[in-house]
């Protein structure tokens, strides 16, 4: 080596190498091994496997998340869109937003292609209904969309926070409120969140009020969705009802839960117990739910509702709401008086706290 840099006229110095003036080319350690190797001859030096640690390449964990919401969306026969992030100043009417709503302070763009994508978006209702609209005017009767996109709001630098959302929309023979809240549920199951509570919404301007409910993780909204209101589609040009559900993506990511652990099946059998009991109409069927499960114990494994019966036994302003409820021990096989004693509980904690009883 000290041979072919002399002959090339670099003066060595020690561990020193001066490089010629004129070898401008010369930057680094890599050029002078590269001018070593090509004299040496590329040939002679052996073929040898790199050496260190490697790093593992990938995809974050985040953007797993997108990617796993998305096919979760498409599971349930939501097709992805993509839309602009410019909106016009009059979509915000057109979703019947406050003239005082936060919602409207956006960012305005310096040089925009016209009045129609003039600001930044803060929500990505307008959007996903113009497509609705557009799939109703061409006659597509059944139509499920969604979007994961940024939306945009305005920091006290000038710049902009973008915080992602995802949006559903969709219509059609087999859609409704409840429909989309299962949607939001199955999202809400696949991200390993549990404990999410619903509850009704009637102030929205944009959502229908007595069919609009927001989600809840303790005190954080992850969304609202539910029923457009019917002034708002009609804003739209559309000649049947629409249904969204904007949920705030990074408070999804936020409270994901851990990697599933396998759990073996169950040694033992479970006991299914069917409850109907009469309460008051206002009350909604997630304070039953909860309260069954506040009061059940570590045997109940899981509640479902399968009826909601209004009619001539029933008096007026009361309904009868039935749950299946299946319990299960690990360690026994439940006796009779077991099953009976969590019934009891529940029966007496719906009682005094919400006021059902027993049909």
């Amino acid at each position: 080596m000290r041979e072919i840099l002399l002959s090339l006229d670099f003066t060595l110095d020690g561990d020193t190498i001066l490089v010629p003036s004129w070898r401008s080319d010369v930057e680094g350690c890599a050029d002078i091994a590269e001018e070593v190797a090509r004299f040496h001859g590329y040939n002679v030096i052996p073929d040898t496997l790199a050496g260190g640690l490697t790093e593992r390449r990938g995809l974050t964990d985040r953007q797993q998340t997108e990617k796993d919401v998305g096919a979760v969306c498409r599971s349930m026969g939501f097709d992805e869109i993509i839309t602009y992030s410019f909106i016009s100043p009059t979509d915000y009417d057109n979703i019947a937003l406050a003239e005082d709503s936060p919602l409207r302070d956006s960012l305005k763009i310096l040089n925009p292609l016209g009045e129609d994508r003039s600001i930044m978006r803060t929500t990505m209702l307008p959007n996903m209904l113009s497509i609705l609209s557009r799939n109703d005017h061409y006659k597509n009767a059944d139509v499920r969309l969604y979007e994961l996109g940024k939306t945009y709001f305005r920091r006290a630098d000038g710049l902009a926070d973008e915080p992602k959302m995802l949006m559903l929309g969709a219509y059609g023979k087999d859609m409704d409120f409840f429909a989309m809240k299962g949607a939001v549920q199955t999202l809400l199951t696949a991200m390993r969140i549990d404990g999410a509570t619903y509850e009704a919404v009637t102030d929205n301007p944009s959502y229908h009020p007595g069919r609009c409910a927001k989600v809840l993780l303790g005190d954080t909204v992850l969304g609202i969705f539910g029923q457009v209101h019917p002034a708002v589609a009609q804003n739209y040009d559309a000649d049947t009802p629409l249904y969204a559900a904007e949920l705030y993506f990074e408070a999804l990511y936020a409270n994901k839960g851990k990697e599933p652990i396998y759990q073996p099946l169950p040694k033992y059998p479970s006991v299914e117990r069917d409850l109907a009991v009469i309460c008051d109409e206002g009350l909604t069927v997630g304070a039953l739910e909860a309260c069954i499960a506040k009061s059940a114990g570590k045997l109940l494994r899981s509640v479902e509702l399968f009826d909601i019966y209004r009619g001539a036994s029933i008096e007026n302003g009361k309904k009868s709401v039935a749950f299946n409820l299946q319990l299960r021990a690990d360690d026994r096989t439940l006796t009779g008086a077991d099953t009976d004693a969590v019934m009891q509980r529940i029966l007496r904690a719906l009682e005094q706290e919400l006021g059902a009883v027993l049909r």
